[in-house]
């Protein structure tokens, strides 16, 4: 099961066309946040406790190195992509949807009980910070520095201190690149 994880995550890197071996180890030697959400993946998902020992391993050290915050159990969604590898932090009741693109300086917390619920193909740009439990839906565009406090509907683009609606969208999210297909 983790290895769909894995594919769906390089996917996103690469293309669905260019998911093999080869492609892998490029991008997990020369790629912090795709080795980032491998061990991510492995150290979550992982039967063997040999395995999970060194997944856990792993995912400390490369997210201390990284200075990637992302709890192995976080709910996440296929083909996560970590733009630039640094500097993340997210809350472990976070729901993170398929395909969503988490950028530097990210943040995704809570000072009380639940973190936010995130859609599929969302784009949160570099130094974002979203805050309590919203609810941000599917197809979203967030603008670079925006501190999102309420829910943002389908299709929106936001922006701001604090983040407000700039613009609706009909199109697919033009910011998520290389999407994985689900399969229902």
């Amino acid at each position: 099961m983790w290895i769909d994880y894995v594919k769906s995550d390089l996917c996103r890197y690469v293309g669905v066309e260019n998911v093999n071996i080869r492609s892998f180890l490029k991008n997990y030697f020369r790629n912090s946040g795709f080795k980032f959400s491998f061990w991510l993946r492995v150290k979550k998902f992982s039967k063997n406790k040999v395995v999970k020992g060194i997944a856990t391993l792993q995912h400390y050290r490369l997210g201390k190195k990284y200075m990637l915050d992302i709890p192995a159990s976080t709910d996440i969604g296929y083909g996560l992509f970590i733009g630039h590898g640094k500097c993340i932090v997210i809350n472990p009741t976070a729901r993170i949807g398929n395909n969503v693109n988490l950028s530097q300086f990210t943040t995704i917390g809570s000072n009380h009980n639940q973190a936010a619920t995130i859609g599929d193909n969302v784009y949160i740009g570099p130094s974002v910070c979203i805050v309590e439990d919203i609810q941000i839906d599917g197809n979203v565009k967030i603008g670079a520095g925006a501190v999102v406090t309420k829910d943002v509907p389908e299709n929106a683009t936001v922006a701001g201190v604090p983040a407000k609606i700039i613009k609706m969208n009909d199109e697919p999210n033009s910011y998520i690149n290389n999407r994985w297909e689900i399969l229902s």
